[in-house]
């Protein structure tokens, strides 16, 4: 039997994104918790929650979801309640990924344009809160979507797979939980991230033209200022995250709002139509989304990439001085 292209190319895609997604992301979380990155404990915070949540869609949607679907057609994770409390875990990680994007652009914003608030809310502490908040909704909202999903088939009194609810697609109910859902993630995180960073260039931009007519005044224009600096370094971080969170979810949104978005294996549509690609090609990206981030702190942060660079080397030097040890031990018995 000869498979789709599309599936193909998600039999290739999905492990090799699992693989690279476990490996870039904890290697992340260890670099970050290291605290040798020259970032503050606050940013520290919200990027290390970024790296854990995004280490968890991987390992939830990617792995138990997806490459479960492709590779073992039938275990028990396709037992009715296991199969809907996959669903409502994929859910929470995926919001806490969203929403921790949102809080980092929010946190940003405090940081540079409000400088009354910035001592009091710019903390590790105010960050903890905020991301166990953040965790605790984002798991509550998931809880209704285990109730969407009824068994699919009964063996020996063990119901199996799951598929919607015969009223789901009619009940006014559910339909308010999709479009609200549909709302809150991503439509509404976008729109945040978007006002945001517009206000937190605008704010830059006045401050940095205030502070150069400052310096200018006392004749110091080639000194480097350490707070513009800092500010520039932080911009450019926020915004790589930023641009890279709404590229990677646009192609998912236009087709989350064309297609009720729980309804992901398509089992009742042909892997050839048209929509059916749409909204596969939508969701790799959305789950790329979940690998890139480590990239974006190696590209902006030079001390990260430089932790990154001897956590590779590692190992490496680790294999060399256990040779090295063998090798003189072992001279050490000949001599003897």
């Amino acid at each position: 039997m000869e498979y789709p292209v599309i599936f193909q190319i998600e039999r290739i895609y999905y492990p090799a994104l699992a693989v690279t997604g476990i490996t870039v992301n904890s290697m992340a979380i260890v670099i970050l918790k290291r605290g040798k990155c020259g970032l503050s404990e606050c940013i520290t915070q919200y990027l290390t929650a970024m790296t854990t949540a995004d280490l968890l869609l991987v390992v939830i949607d990617v792995i138990l979801n997806r490459i479960n679907n492709i590779y073992l057609p039938a275990n028990f994770l396709f037992i009715t309640p296991v199969c809907a409390l996959k669903v409502v875990l994929f859910l929470a990680a995926m919001n806490c990924s969203v929403w921790f994007t949102v809080a980092f652009t929010i946190d940003r914003f405090v940081a540079i344009s409000w400088q009354t608030l910035k001592t009091r809310y710019c903390t590790k502490r105010t960050a903890t809160v905020v991301i166990g908040i953040l965790s605790v909704v984002s798991c509550v909202r998931g809880i209704p979507w285990y109730f969407v999903f009824v068994p699919s088939i009964i063996i020996d009194n063990v119901p199996w797979f799951c598929v919607e609810r015969e009223d789901y697609y009619t009940s006014p109910f559910w339909i308010a939980c999709e479009r609200i859902d549909s709302i809150l993630t991503p439509l509404l995180p976008i729109a945040l991230v978007l006002v945001f960073n517009s206000l937190t260039a605008r704010n830059i931009i006045i401050v940095n033209r205030l502070r150069k007519g400052l310096r200018a005044q006392g004749r110091a224009e080639n000194h480097i200022d350490p707070e513009v600096d800092n500010r520039r370094k932080s911009i450019i971080l926020l915004y790589a995250l930023s641009t890279n969170f709404i590229l990677l979810w646009i192609p998912y949104v236009v087709q989350s709002l064309n297609w009720q978005t729980v309804n992901y294996n398509y089992t009742d549509k042909s892997f050839s139509n048209p929509v059916h690609i749409t909204q596969q090609c939508g969701y790799m990206l959305r789950l790329l989304s979940s690998c890139t981030n480590t990239c974006v702190y190696a590209l902006t942060q030079s001390k990260f990439r430089e932790e990154l660079k001897n956590g590779i080397k590692y190992p490496f030097i680790l294999i060399i001085k256990l040779f090295e040890r063998q090798c003189k031990t072992e001279l050490q018995e000949q001599h003897l």
